[in-house]
C-alpha cells in the first residue's frame, strides 16, 4: 500500500470539493489532495446545457441510486441521480441559479449556528458569483461562477408569465434579489453556451498548481483515526490500495448521501448501526445519516397546439441539425439554454409567510425525467414544495462504501407536505386554464382529465408520480444539540481533524435549488478552515 502526506485531504471532487480545492491551495502554502471516485468531466453531455437530460441517466457520470420503497409514494423506489465525476452534481444538474430565501439562513442561525444568518452568508454568495448583469448589493461581478441570463425569449414561457399575472403573480426579474416571489426567466450557470460547473469555475484554473493533486477513480473506503483524531483516509484505485495522511484535516465533501455512509463505515455514527456493520466504534454520533430532506417534484405535462417546443426540435433530423448549427455558430438555441427556462415562486398555503412552492417550466416533455421526449409538441410544469417537513435517513448497508447506501426520503409523510402537494397541483391547473395558455395548450396529458380536481385524487397522483428534484440535504446536520453532527464551524462533534463541507450540513432545505447554497457553504468553510489553521499555528 502506497502512502502520501498532505495538509488537507478532500474526499469528493464534487461541488463543494472543487471550491475547497481552489481556495485551500491558493497561495501555494498548503498541500491539498482531492479524491474523486468518478472520472474527469470530459463528456460533451456535461458541457452542453441540454445534456442535463443525458447526464441524469448516464451510468459513468451518475451514481444512479434508488431509494428504499417509499411508504407514502405507493411503495415506489425513487430513482436518485447524483454526480459521479469532477464537479459532482454541479456537472449534471439543470444549471439553475437560485440561492433560497433570506429567512432560510436566518433559521439556520437561530437553530444554534452563529455566523450562518443571511447577513453572514450573502458576502459568500457574492464572492462566488460573476453575474452577467454586473455587481450590485445582491450580486457579485468578479467571482468564479458565471451566472447568465437565458438570453432569448420563448413564446411558451411568455404565455406562462402572462397567465401567472392573470392569477395575481407579478413578474420578477431577479429571483435572487430583494424578494423571491413572482414569475420570470431563470438565470443559469453558463457562459458562451457552455455549462459552468464547480469543476470548470474553480478546479480547472487551480489544476496547474504544484501543491494541488487531484485523483480520479479513487474510491475512499474509510477514514483513519488515531484515538479521537482523523489522520487520513484509505482509498482504492483499480486493484491498488492507497493511504493519504492529513497533517491538518480530513474534509468530507462526498454529498448528502455518501458523506454519512463513509462516516458510518468508518465507525462514526449511531453505535447500534456501527455495531451491526461489524465496524469498530470510533465515536457514537446518532445524528449521522438522519434528517434527510429533499424537494419532491410533481410533473404536470401538457400537449402544445403549435410546434414550438424542444420536442419538435429533437424529433426530426432537420430539427436536430438546425439547433446544432445555432449552437455551433451563435452559442444559442435549445442546446445552449437547457431544459428549464422559466420559474415561478408562489405561496399556496395560507399559513406560509413566504413562497412555499417553486415551479420549473420546461419546453419539452417526457414520461420520466431524462427519458425519451414525446412524439408530439409538449411542455412540463414541475412543482415542488420548498420547505418540506418530512424527514428520512441514509444508512450504510454494510461495511463497504462500494455498495449503495439505503436511502429513505419519507416523502409526503407529513400532513403539511401532502396539503402543499395538492395545492401546488391545483395552482398549476389554474395557471394552465388562464387565457394566455388556453391559446397554446391543447390538453393535459398528465395527470389527465380523468384525475378529478379533488384532494384525494390529486394526492393519489402525487403518490403515484412524485419523484426527486435532486436536492438531498441535511444528513450531517449543523447544530449544537445531541443529534447535530457538525458545529457551526463544520467540525464533527467529538472528533478532531475532521470536517464536513457539503449539502449534508444544511439543517433545513433552502427554498430553491441547492447548488448555489452548496458553493456558498464551501466558500465560507474555506475561510473557517484557514482561520482555524492560523489559530492553531499561533497557539503553537
Amino acid at each position: 500500500m502506497s502512502d502520501e502526506t498532505c495538509d488537507y485531504v478532500i474526499v469528493g471532487g464534487g461541488t463543494a470539493g472543487c471550491v475547497l480545492a481552489e481556495r485551500l491551495s491558493a497561495g501555494g502554502r498548503f498541500g491539498v489532495v482531492v479524491l474523486e471516485a468518478g472520472p474527469a468531466d470530459r463528456s460533451p453531455w456535461i458541457h452542453l446545457p441540454i445534456g442535463y437530460g443525458k447526464t441524469m441517466v448516464h451510468e459513468e457520470l451518475n451514481w444512479g441510486f434508488h431509494s428504499e420503497p417509499e411508504p407514502f409514494l405507493d411503495q415506489r423506489r425513487v430513482y436518485t441521480p447524483r454526480g459521479r465525476c469532477l464537479g459532482g452534481s454541479s456537472s449534471i444538474n439543470g444549471l439553475i441559479y437560485i440561492r433560497g430565501q433570506a429567512a432560510d439562513f436566518d433559521a439556520w442561525a437561530q437553530a444554534g449556528n452563529p455566523g450562518w444568518a443571511w447577513k453572514d452568508v450573502l458576502p459568500y454568495f457574492r464572492r462566488a458569483e460573476a453575474n452577467v448583469r454586473g455587481e450590485d448589493e445582491w450580486h457579485g461581478g468578479n467571482g468564479p461562477v458565471h451566472v447568465d441570463d437565458i438570453g432569448e425569449r420563448h413564446p411558451l414561457m411568455d404565455a406562462i408569465a402572462a397567465g401567472a399575472r392573470e392569477l395575481g403573480v407579478a413578474h420578477n426579474p431577479d429571483f435572487n434579489g430583494a424578494a423571491q416571489q413572482g414569475v420570470g426567466y431563470y438565470q443559469l450557470t453558463k457562459r458562451r453556451g457552455l455549462r459552468v460547473s464547480a469543476a470548470t469555475a474553480y478546479l480547472r484554473p487551480a489544476r496547474r498548481r504544484a501543491n494541488l493533486r487531484v485523483v480520479t477513480g479513487a474510491h475512499v473506503g474509510r477514514i483513519e483515526f488515531d484515538g479521537g483524531r482523523a489522520t487520513g483516509v484509505r482509498y482504492r484505485r483499480g486493484e491498488h490500495e492507497f493511504r493519504v495522511n492529513a497533517r491538518r484535516e480530513v474534509i468530507l465533501a462526498a454529498g448528502a448521501l455518501q458523506t454519512p455512509q463513509l462516516l458510518q463505515c468508518s465507525g462514526v455514527g449511531d453505535s447500534g448501526l456501527v455495531s451491526a456493520l461489524g465496524v469498530p466504534l470510533v465515536h457514537h454520533l446518532p445524528g449521522v445519516g438522519e434528517n434527510l430532506q429533499d424537494h419532491l417534484q410533481l410533473r404536470l405535462i401538457y400537449r402544445v397546439a403549435r410546434p414550438i417546443t424542444t420536442n419538435d426540435d429533437l424529433r426530426t433530423l432537420h430539427g436536430r441539425l438546425r439547433i446544432g448549427l445555432r449552437w455551433l455558430f451563435a452559442r444559442s438555441g435549445p442546446l445552449a439554454v437547457g431544459i428549464n427556462q422559466g420559474g415561478l415562486f408562489v405561496r399556496v398555503l395560507a399559513e406560509s409567510a413566504s413562497p412555499d412552492v417553486q415551479f420549473h417550466f420546461a419546453t419539452l416533455s417526457a414520461d420520466t425525467a431524462g427519458g425519451q421526449v414525446h412524439p408530439w409538441s409538449g411542455c412540463t410544469f414541475s412543482v415542488c414544495q420548498l420547505r418540506p417537513r418530512s424527514r428520512g435517513h441514509v444508512r450504510a448497508r454494510n461495511a463497504s462504501t462500494r455498495h449503495a447506501p439505503a436511502i429513505l426520503f419519507n416523502y409526503l409523510e407529513h400532513e403539511l407536505d401532502r396539503r402543499a402537494a395538492v395545492a401546488g397541483i391545483r395552482f398549476a391547473r389554474r395557471l394552465a386554464a388562464t387565457a394566455p395558455l388556453r391559446e397554446l395548450l391543447e390538453g393535459e396529458y398528465r395527470p389527465g382529465p380523468e384525475c378529478a380536481d379533488e384532494d384525494e385524487a390529486l394526492l393519489a397522483f402525487a403518490r403515484a408520480h412524485g419523484q426527486t428534484i435532486f436536492h438531498p440535504v441535511g444528513t450531517c446536520r449543523m447544530g449544537d444539540d445531541e443529534l447535530a453532527v457538525v458545529d457551526a464551524r463544520l467540525c464533527v462533534h467529538g472528533l478532531a481533524g475532521l470536517r464536513v463541507v457539503d449539502a449534508s450540513v444544511m439543517p433545513t432545505l433552502v427554498s430553491g435549488n441547492t447548488c448555489a447554497a452548496t458553493v456558498m457553504i464551501a466558500e465560507k468553510a474555506a475561510d473557517l478552515i484557514l482561520e482555524d489553521g492560523a489559530a492553531s499555528r499561533a497557539a503553537a
